[in-house]
């Protein structure tokens, strides 16, 4: 049965990447979370997309340059059209300590692949240690680098493969990289490619499945699982279990 994997939480309808929009794709019957990760100035592991607060904040600047005291000030659902009150950035932290109260699985997309963090990796996988979660979550990025660093260290905690476009054999270079899965941009995810992948063992989640159309697709094939704003959609299309 396909899993369903809320993307920055319930993002289609919440503020991304807020509580309140991981509390959402949890009333929403989603089985997972899709939420991203970048430190700040005084390395802390916050949970925001962009590498910058502008687009989805009332603030100005780059992550890297606030101390979390002042970036958790800012409001993350300023820019969002039905207003929900203040939302702060939260911290991976805080969302692990909620995460271990609920069933759901956690996929942690290390936003690496523009700015290196120094020690993202080691941060990252500490705080899931800490909250003994290393058996429901997994790490996801488009630095394959940090992928395969995040496999040497925690080698029991699961990695995917993040890409925007074609990958040749992906199911091969996925094992090659020490990683479960691979994350596919749909658009560049051959049907036939995705059947091989599922067959060789390593699991394929497409993003981002907003459109009804392909989630019937999509659980039609028996995806392994897909990464959608509209978790809500996603569970009242899911086929009933016969």
């Amino acid at each position: 049965m396909t899993l369903i994997f809320a993307h920055r939480g319930a993002a289609g309808t919440y503020p991304e990447n807020t509580m309140i929009s991981f509390e959402a794709a949890e009333s929403f019957r989603a089985d997972g979370i899709e939420l991203d990760v970048q430190l700040t100035k005084d390395g802390k592991v916050v949970v925001i997309h962009d590498e910058t607060v502008n687009r989805t904040t009332n603030g100005k600047g780059a992550i890297r340059n606030y101390v979390y005291e002042d970036l958790c000030k800012l409001d993350a659902s300023y820019t969002f059209s039905d207003k929900v009150g203040f939302c702060k950035i939260p911290l991976l932290e805080e969302v692990l300590e909620w995460i271990e109260k609920t069933e759901l699985l956690l996929n942690i997309e290390l936003k690496n692949n523009k700015i290196p963090y120094r020690g993202l990796e080691e941060e990252v996988i500490t705080l899931v240690r800490k909250c003994n979660l290393e058996d429901r979550v997994i790490f996801s990025s488009f630095n394959h680098y940090s992928m395969k660093r995040c496999h040497m260290m925690a080698p029991d905690i699961q990695t995917a493969i993040l890409y925007r476009e074609g990958l040749h054999s992906p199911w091969a270079y996925a094992k090659k990289m020490g990683a479960t899965a691979v994350h596919p941009n749909y658009r560049y995810l051959q049907d036939a490619v995705a059947e091989l992948t599922m067959e060789s063992g390593v699991e394929v989640r497409p993003y981002t499945i907003n459109e009804e159309t392909l989630m019937r697709k999509y659980f039609d094939m028996n995806i392994s699982a897909i990464i959608t704003d509209y978790p809500e959609t996603a569970r009242m299309l899911m086929p009933i279990k016969k």
